[in-house]
């Protein structure tokens, strides 16, 4: 059977008159005449097929047919109103969901400030954080299955997405601690060049990757590279091991590996980005809201 639509004006005389029982008070109370607060209720005993109120001089009161409606249509009432109030939380960016992805290492610098800034601001979005490095984040934007990325090095040429910087960051030497240039202050690139390396894959970070081969040919040497890891703790390990040494961002000095020693390099121009990254096209207010926050609980300069 057909289920009868029934316009919410009439719903909401029905609970009105219902709270009221008096044609006058609910008419007054919705801001009516009395006239057309009947011909509402009419309509809707016409939809339903039944009287929903007994009507004597000076007296109303509900039917059996209207006690059974009027608990379905308060909930109906209420459903809509809070079906309002989330469209327009979320339509502000005071709710709904933000997916974001993030380079692991940045747990270390950039992340933990800007979600309790940004949590802070907005504490009923829910935070999806999902944990991927540069690549899988370019193409997760793309696939639309995150909203932002943080990541170290975007792509230059990158169609269809947006990107800000946040941080900017020398590198480092990573050394194990018993390596003969552990004990100096700072290190010649050209003293790494005997040294076999360990060092991210470049299909997770070209960029990066090309960036921090780039130092050590023009170091005047091509690393010896002896062992991939896709994460920084991960290459910071294998160093700790004795397996290589590395050259990674600044940040990465604040993992605590007792065999581990970072060190400045010279020369110590160059610098790598983090950056926040977004689509193009995405009108989503907890983007832009959250782009609001990137920048202002960044960690200081890791020059230092």
């Amino acid at each position: 059977m057909e289920r009868p639509e029934i316009p919410l004006p009439q719903l909401h005389a029905f609970v009105v008159l219902a709270e009221e029982l008096h044609f006058g008070h609910a008419a007054a109370r919705l801001g009516i005449a009395q006239p057309p607060l009947s011909q509402q209720i009419r309509r809707l005993e016409d939809r339903v097929g039944h009287a929903l109120f007994t009507r004597a001089p000076g007296r109303v009161a509900l039917t059996p047919a209207g006690n059974e409606l009027l608990p379905a249509a308060r909930r109906a009432l209420t459903d809509l109103a809070d079906g309002l109030a989330a469209a327009r939380a979320v339509g502000s960016g005071r709710a709904g969901s933000l997916r974001i992805g993030f380079a692991a290492s940045l747990a270390l610098t950039v992340l933990p400030g800007l979600l309790r800034t940004f949590r802070d601001r907005s504490p009923d979005v829910h935070l999806d954080i999902r944990e991927m490095t540069t690549a899988p984040q370019i193409a997760a934007l793309h696939d639309k299955t995150i909203d932002i990325g943080l990541l170290r090095e975007p792509p230059s040429d990158e169609t269809g997405l947006c990107f800000r910087t946040v941080l900017s960051e020398p590198f480092v030497a990573v050394l194990p601690s018993t390596h003969p240039l552990a004990g100096q202050r700072t290190v010649r690139l050209a003293q790494l060049a005997e040294s076999p390396f360990v060092l991210l894959p470049r299909a997770v970070g070209p960029t990066l990757y090309d960036q921090i081969v780039g130092l050590c040919t023009t170091a005047g040497f091509t690393p010896r590279i002896v062992q991939h890891a896709v994460e920084w703790q991960t290459v910071c390990a294998l160093v700790e091991t004795g397996l290589g040494v590395s050259l990674a961002p600044a940040g990465i000095r604040r993992i605590r590996l007792r065999g581990v020693a970072f060190r400045r390099i010279e020369p110590g121009t160059a610098r790598t980005r983090v950056a926040v990254a977004w689509r193009e096209d995405d009108h989503n207010p907890l983007v832009t809201r959250l782009l609001a926050t990137v920048g202002q609980d960044c960690p200081p300069d890791e020059s230092r």
